[in-house]
């Protein structure tokens, strides 16, 4: 639109320009602000040989590149160019990373809590604190005419300003925080004061001979952590992005100009620079994850995700031709090229990782396929602190044992509500477990203390129950995000780290005068989801007092209906039975005699039905009967059938049973031969549980009993049978051949 007639100077008039640039820059200012307030400092010095590695092949090499492509375009620079600062200027845009952007396509993609994406996250920030310091140097160069000396004093001087910025601000802020009482906001005064030095340290900055972006970083870098830092950015941030930085980036539209690329040649090099500078870091991030024998599509995915490029690297650009480091034509080239870059990433990313989950086989990741000598990988989810004792418990009566160890991923459940700068919870789970330091960010402002304090009492209470057991060990993991796409996170966490079952706390807990209440309702979409979607076993445990139920005083019980989830819930039961200290019953309910008439006989839907019930039932018993011959000689493990021919009879044998144990285990799912459960399901309210566990989750069950209800992977069922019936020798293709014959 540039190229209408009088079109730029009617509707951006040059004295309204130069105002939109002044207010731009302030806005861009308190951007950058808000990223140093966003970075927790720790990371970079804690940061492992990994990081390091990714970082320096990812800085380096396009670097040498961008260098190199310098003193070949050395030849037509303009003489107010200095040479030193041209060839610092180009490697430092082609080696730095958009932290802020980096870390929200990690968000939107849900990579956040992923060892690839804290290791992206680490690395960036070595990246960019490196190329920071390069483009310091480059400016002061250009502006000194050449002055090596004049250089290294401004570097020293900004080393000492960024000393004396933490030991001046970070006293003021705590003496803030303790005048700010709990729960409460922060006063107006000091708000207002805080939010003025982000402008007082810009132009001290700005007098050192350092750009004033670098005062407004080092101002947020020194920002401790606590409610201080969210509730500068809450102030600040609407009125930012909102009104100022689209300011800055109408300027940045208006600077760019396509008719300054007259040189074709020229651009043309100038691209095939900037191509060949971001396959180098794909190249490097595929050379780095096979030298730590990482998988390669991590490699990949890293390489893709340091060539996003965001605001920081167009005031970079904006800065180098103000300051005449770079033409108009190499800024307008290399603005086309970031933008472009940067539009292709998430999408590539998206493809790449969404083919490798298509082609990445989960194979028996469940207990019943898991040897009792091998490691037994649990998920268990926590909302708050009342889940934490009954999760333990079901954790103690499991039988760890150092010969059948189990590896605990405690995962807190936090709901994403505001506000969401996501890359501040990578920032601590770099190297931490779990979240802490700067991801208080995370919470709103009035509910930080209590997230916090709840989080540290319940990785306390596991880390605790990990000292004094044996054969367990602990991982404390936090997932924050909505309600309404919580479920990816839990099941993308099961599959990176091959867990074999998933616990999730029941919506529903016991009152104190015996009925049951729920305690948000957004926690059971989350358990359906998880039930859907989830690539292994997912367990449902319905608390009612097991947190007091341990060692001796412990008896559970099996209900075995027949079906895969049976199966399962009997492979996790077999685990418990080598807990010496607990009694455990196995209880098969057996479908009474029923005549079939001969027309049904002759109906040929009824004969597939019935081989599939045969099939069904050859597999149960194959697997009773191998649990009967393991736990021959236990003590404390019996095993008893009952015959019933309705519901009525299942639910009078189960509430005979509530005196005497404390704990019952259940499939979701049951063999459709399974007829006298059919009753069951006209008054059910939680389907997701099964007739069964819904029986035991309802306010009818007044009995303090809690129940484990399990759910085999549907994929993994699937792919089971479809082998199971394609085998030549499988009992469920010789039933079928005796019913067709």
């Amino acid at each position: 639109m540039g190229k209408i007639p009088n079109f730029s100077f009617t509707v951006f008039p040059l004295r309204s320009v130069v105002v939109l640039e002044a207010i731009s820059q302030i806005g861009l200012i308190y951007f950058i602000f808000t990223i140093g307030v966003e970075i927790e400092p720790s990371v970079v010095k804690r940061s492992g040989v990994r990081s390091v590695a990714f970082a320096s092949m990812c800085m380096f090499v396009p670097f040498a590149i961008g260098s190199t492509s310098a003193l070949m375009l050395s030849d037509g620079l303009d003489s107010d160019i200095n040479l030193g600062a041209f060839v610092i200027f180009l490697g430092v845009l082609f080696s730095i990373t958009a932290f802020s952007v980096l870390a929200r396509i990690l968000a939107e993609l849900k990579l956040l809590s992923s060892d690839m994406g804290g290791l992206a996250i680490s690395s960036v920030l070595i990246v960019d604190t490196c190329s920071w310091a390069l483009f310091s140097m480059a400016l002061t160069l250009q502006l000194s005419g050449g002055d090596m000396a004049a250089a290294f004093w401004v570097l020293l001087s900004g080393g000492v300003f960024i000393t004396a910025t933490f030991a001046i601000v970070k006293p003021a802020v705590w003496w803030v925080m303790q005048h700010t009482p709990e729960g409460q906001d922060m006063s107006e005064m000091h708000t207002c004061f805080l939010l003025a030095g982000v402008m007082a340290w810009g132009f001290t900055a700005n007098v050192l001979g350092v750009h004033p972006f670098f005062g407004a970083f080092a101002y947020g870098l020194a920002i401790p952590s606590g409610t201080i830092g969210e509730g500068l950015i809450d102030k600040a941030a609407d009125f930012m992005e909102c009104l100022l930085l689209p300011l800055y980036f109408a300027i940045i539209g208006l600077r760019t100009n396509f008719a300054s690329i007259v040189d074709s040649g020229n651009a043309l090099f100038i691209v095939i620079v900037v191509l060949i500078a971001s396959a180098s870091k794909v190249a490097g991030s595929l050379f780095i994850a096979f030298f730590f024998k990482m998988p390669l599509i991590d490699g990949l995915s890293f390489g893709l995700l340091m060539n996003t490029k965001g605001i920081i690297e167009l005031a970079i650009l904006n800065i180098g031709r103000d300051k005449h480091i770079i033409g108009d034509q190499m800024f307008t080239v290399l603005l086309l090229m970031f933008v472009i870059l940067t539009a292709l990433v998430e999408p590539t990313l998206a493809v790449v990782m969404r083919t490798t989950r298509q082609f990445v086989t989960h194979k028996r990741r469940t207990i019943q396929w898991s040897k009792l000598d091998t490691e037994l990988r649990l998920l268990v989810c926590v909302h708050s602190t009342r889940e934490a004792p009954s999760m333990i418990s079901l954790l103690e009566i499991s039988s760890p044992m150092k010969r059948s160890p189990i590896f605990v991923y405690v995962l807190h459940l936090i709901e994403l509500t505001g506000r969401a700068t996501s890359m501040l919870l990578l920032t601590s789970k770099v190297d931490a477990g779990h979240h802490s330091g700067k991801d208080s960010s995370m919470y709103s402002q009035g509910n930080h203390s209590r997230l916090q304090t709840q989080s540290e009492q319940i990785m306390n209470a596991f880390e605790s129950y990990e000292q004094q057991a044996g054969g367990v060990s602990v991982q404390p993991l936090t997932a924050l995000s909505p309600y309404s796409t919580m479920h990816e996170d839990v099941c993308r966490i099961a599959e990176e780290k091959r867990v074999n079952l998933i616990i999730l706390p029941f919506h529903k807990h016991p009152t104190v005068d015996g009925d049951v209440e729920v305690t948000h309702p957004a926690l059971r979409s989350l358990n359906q989801h998880v039930l859907s979607q989830a690539s292994c076993t997912v367990g449902i445990l319905i608390d009612r007092g097991l947190s007091g139920r341990s060692g001796a005083s412990c008896s559970v019980a099996l209900l075995f209906f027949g079906g895969a989830d049976d199966r399962e819930a009997l492979s996790y039961a077999f685990r418990l039975a080598y807990n010496k200290s607990l009694r455990l019953t196995v209880l098969r309910f057996i479908e009474g005699p029923k005549e079939q008439s001969s027309e049904s006989l002759n109906d040929e839907r009824v004969v597939t039905v019935m081989a599939e019930d045969f099939k069904e039932l050859e597999l149960d018993e194959a697997h009773l009967n191998e649990f009967r011959r393991k736990c021959e000689g236990l003590e404390g493990v019996q095993f008893s059938e009952m015959v019933s021919e309705a519901a009525e009879d299942i639910v009078a044998i189960i509430r005979s049973m509530e005196e005497t144990h404390d704990l019952y285990i259940v499939g979701v799912r049951h063999s459709r031969g399974a007829h006298m459960i059919t009753g069951l399901t006209d008054w059910s309210e939680c389907p997701e549980l099964g007739p069964i566990g819904d029986f035991l989750a309802s306010s009818d069950f007044t009995f303090k009993v809690s129940a484990l209800v399990v759910q085999q992977c549907s994929e993994e069922l699937a792919g089971a049978d479809a082998a199971a019936a394609a085998s030549p020798d499988s009992p469920g293709r010789q039933v079928r051949l005796c019913m067709n014959n």
